[in-house]
């Protein structure tokens, strides 16, 4: 797909209610790649999200979907599928409520919970519903920006050569790394195609105490959408 207009890229594996580093980054790109066709990490974020009490953001306690491995240890994460769907929609339902009803942006956040309720009941797989989690908090800091599932596109398996392979795949001239991607990432495979690589800080916010394993819908619900937005913005570089 040939470039036109420049374009940046974010490539992250669907996680259940984001942490707001993740959200920051993708919240800065023209397109999120979905990273879906990657084997599944049950110690990850794919399938779970720690919440903390309005007060004290390093309290933490896991949300987890119960989910189910296809394949075993080999299964991708496009094959999870949901365990038990209804327990699920309880337990998501019933924590998210506890942790946040009485912050001040509980309004808010309440929209973006009952969007994944509803995909809960809508969907089998855990990655649907991963996506749509992020999806919704994105909308509510008003991202515009396109999702792509690299399941789609076909691309090398090296892991770096595969990041440059999907920047190019979905037309975008610049790779958004995040900080923990930074530790492996090559960039000769980025600059043999003529792409750029940029390293966006996480907001200032992401790095204080408890805040870089907590979900953002901590922020969302104390902060507000609007606040959240605000710390995004102050980290990019002028």
């Amino acid at each position: 797909m040939a470039v036109t207009d420049p374009r940046s890229c974010a490539v992250h594996q669907p996680n259940f209610f984001p942490r707001l580093s993740t959200i920051a980054k993708i919240f800065q790109a023209d397109v999120w790649v979905v990273l879906d066709d990657v084997q599944f990490n049950a110690r990850d974020y794919q399938h779970r999200a720690r919440l903390a009490p309005p007060g004290d953001p390093v309290v933490q306690r896991w949300l987890t979907i119960p989910v189910h491995r296809p394949r075993g240890r080999d299964s991708r994460i496009s094959e999870l599928l949901l365990a038990d769907p209804e327990l699920s929609r309880r337990r998501v339902g019933q924590l998210v409520h506890q942790y946040y009803r009485r912050a001040p942006h509980w309004a808010r956040t309440r929209d973006a919970l009952d969007e994944v309720l509803a995909a809960l009941e809508l969907n089998d797989r855990v990655a649907d519903v991963a996506e749509v989690s992020a999806r919704a908090l994105l909308a509510q800091l008003g991202w515009r920006g396109e999702v792509v599932r690299s399941s789609a596109l076909r691309v090398s398996d090296d892991r770096s050569a595969r990041l440059a392979d999907l920047t190019s795949a979905v037309g975008a001239d610049t790779y958004l790394c995040g900080r923990g991607g930074a530790r492996y990432l090559e960039e000769s495979p980025f600059t043999a195609r003529g792409l750029t690589v940029r390293y966006p800080p996480p907001p200032e916010l992401a790095g204080k105490d408890g805040m870089r394993t907590l979900s953002a819908l901590w922020g969302f619900a104390v902060l507000g959408p609007d606040a959240v937005r605000a710390e995004i913005s102050a980290a990019v570089p002028v």
